[in-house]
């Protein structure tokens, strides 16, 4: 009996040695980053559970917490990424209401034409009508270029983000191959740390989930499915970045149409998957990337570009609309459409014999071939695009119409109803459909040295990428000729130098003019904050595929307001994030955590009962004595 009890009492000790060792370490590794506390389980073994050896040694952990843990890090660098930018792009814009803020510039030349409307003959007033007129220009242009420096540094984020995302991915597989070759239970604990660290890590770029394998080591998906490591084998992800990104940058499934960088994904087996035409990554820092630089910084810019060009076109175009007018069974609209130019688009609203209404937009062209229009560019995004070609005459202008609408329409000259009169009907025939409206605006300066053309309309801002004859810059009509005149116009807007040199043509729109004469000032001022114009649904200020109408004045107001807004919830949300990846951590460490005052108490009663073990050894020998003696 004191043999069994020499030899429980020593496997007591053997296990109470170790149990301290594991304590220990905990100890040692409380402030260690990823360390996962550790637990040592005995087992009972001999005839009747007379002894103990050791069992194996474990780490405290909750899988579902640490699973839970690794979706926040995903959301958080998610909203975080998506409010630092947001927050970026908010500050372009100044501080509403100041006078170097968009609003403030844009409120700062609207009354330079209120106070030249007051007094036509002042030099001084229309030279500060020209100088707001420039410090706006410059100031959308300054704006949008910073969008573009905002894209261009979260297009080298992405960069360098993927080769981050990548990193991990490989140490995954590495640790994989570790962990299921190892047999030490104390170094395989400490490779699992690494592992689920490396994972943790991973979470922070793109949204990641894990499959545990009988072996031990683990396969890691995305939450859409894609497998990045299985085992030890990895996927290779690269990222082929660009430099600098321009307006006209932008994504595409084909790699010859494609203006950005994009993620690949090697498999080991050498297939390569486009993870951002896969929709394969749906949080993380990644996808808050793709996102800012595919679509959040896009839209800035076109909301940009919708202001210049408003801007341009407001002050420089006439509003085309059409009359209804009922000859005979014929009914339709007359319409002036006299000074046409390349871009002026033209929009016939319809509605088909089964009640559904839509647009047909002409887009006038005047170049060879003809170009390509995305919808998207466009006003109305839902609408049937049909270019036409511009002749230079009425009548080749009635021919192309009457050809783009088809023999259910009936194109016609009407005099009467302008230079450019046109009259466009339907008979109403059976399965005809019927015209609801006819309108389009018509840039009326033939050139950006047309200012006395009778017409008050005046080309005070011009697009300064290209120049013409006189070096003045171009008109802007919104051309679609070798590209979309639109694009990337925010950055190219100027004032027409040509006025600089003469400022009474601010005034004057004819020869016969007096200086006094306010009719061309007023008219200025007015389509700037009074008249209405149709903004691009693209630009997201109406909402979802909705144009939005307003005044320049006043879309300039809903862009700064869109952005704050944005910028609220943005910011909103990372701190709303934040708090819930607190919890996810807390919930972690409270599982795997190591707790100083929770070691003491197990240290504790590691001693107690090491004590009581080496008692049983002396009373054990005491008893070996005795009977020795006997």
């Amino acid at each position: 009996m004191s043999f069994n009890a020499v030899n429980t009492a020593t496997a007591g000790l053997k296990v109470t040695q170790a149990a301290i060792g594991v304590v220990s370490q905990n100890i040692a590794n409380v402030g260690t980053v990823g360390y996962t506390k550790r637990t040592l389980t005995s087992v009972a073994q001999g005839v009747g559970n007379s002894s103990v050896s050791l069992g194996t040694i474990g780490r405290a952990l909750d899988a579902a917490s640490l699973k839970q843990l690794r979706m926040e890090t995903s959301g958080s660098a998610y909203t975080g990424s998506v409010s630092a930018v947001r927050t970026q792009l908010d500050q372009l814009y100044g501080t509403p209401g100041s006078a170097t803020a968009l609003d403030g510039v844009l409120n700062d030349f609207a009354l330079s034409l209120q106070t030249l409307t007051s007094d036509p003959t002042s030099t001084s007033a229309r030279s500060t009508v020209l100088t707001k007129a420039a410090n706006l220009a410059s100031s959308i242009g300054t704006i949008a270029q910073g969008v573009q420096d905002l894209r261009t540094a979260t297009e080298s984020q992405l960069g360098s983000d993927t080769a981050k995302a990548n990193d991990y991915l490989t140490s995954i597989a590495t640790l994989n191959t570790q962990i299921s070759s190892t047999t030490d239970e104390s170094a395989r604990a400490d490779l699992l740390d690494r592992r689920d660290q490396a994972i943790t890590g991973l979470s922070a770029y793109l949204d990641v989930q894990t499959v545990d394998q009988h072996d031990g080591t683990v396969s890691v998906i995305t939450t859409s499915g894609l497998t990045l490591v299985d085992r030890g084998a990895a996927a290779a992800l690269s990222f082929d970045g660009r430099g600098t990104l321009s307006p006209d940058a932008a994504y595409s499934q084909d790699p010859t149409q494609r203006g950005v960088g994009t993620i690949t994904a090697t498999t080991p087996g050498g297939a390569r998957i486009d993870l951002i035409a896969a929709k394969a990554i749906r949080s993380g820092s990644l996808a808050a990337g793709i996102e800012l630089r595919d679509t959040t910084l896009p839209q800035a810019q076109r909301q940009l570009d919708e202001l210049a060009a408003g801007l341009s076109r407001a002050l420089s175009d006439r509003s085309a609309t059409g009359t209804a007018v009922t000859a005979g069974s014929a009914s339709g609209f007359d319409i002036d459409l006299n000074g046409l130019q390349a871009g002026n688009a033209v929009t016939i609203g319809l509605r088909d014999a089964a009640g559904i209404q839509r647009n047909l937009v002409l887009i006038p062209y005047t170049s060879d071939p003809a170009p390509s229009v995305n919808p998207a560019d466009t006003s109305d995004p839902t609408a049937t695009i049909v270019p036409i070609k511009l002749t230079g005459t009425n009548a080749g202008l009635r021919d192309a119409i009457q050809n783009a609408l088809g023999g259910t329409f009936s194109v016609t000259s009407q005099p009467s109803a302008g230079t450019g009169g046109l009259r466009v009907t339907t008979d109403g025939s059976a399965g005809a459909p019927t015209l609801l409206g006819i309108s389009a605006s018509v840039t009326q300066p033939t050139s950006t040295t047309d200012f006395q053309s009778g017409q008050p309309q005046l080309a005070l801002f011009v697009d300064t990428k290209a120049k013409d004859t006189t070096g003045n810059g171009t008109l802007y009509t919104g051309s679609f000729d070798k590209g979309s005149q639109l694009t990337g116009f925010a950055q190219r807007i100027g004032v027409n130098q040509a006025l600089v040199g003469n400022t009474a043509n601010l005034v004057g729109t004819s020869a016969t003019t007096l200086a006094s004469d306010s009719t061309r000032p007023q008219y200025l001022y007015t389509a700037l904050t009074g008249t209405s114009r149709t903004f691009a649904a693209a630009s997201g200020i109406g909402g979802i595929d909705a144009p939005y109408s307003a005044s320049v004045q006043s879309f300039a107001q809903r862009i700064i307001d869109a952005q704050g807004a944005a910028t609220a919830t943005a910011q909103s949300l990372d701190e709303g994030q934040g708090i819930a990846l607190a919890t996810a951590q807390s919930r972690v460490a409270s599982t795997s955590g190591v707790s100083i005052d929770e070691e003491m108490s197990k240290l504790v009663q590691l001693q107690t009962a090491y004590s009581a073990n080496a008692r049983v050894l002396t009373a054990a020998r005491d008893l070996l004595d005795t009977l020795l003696r006997i």
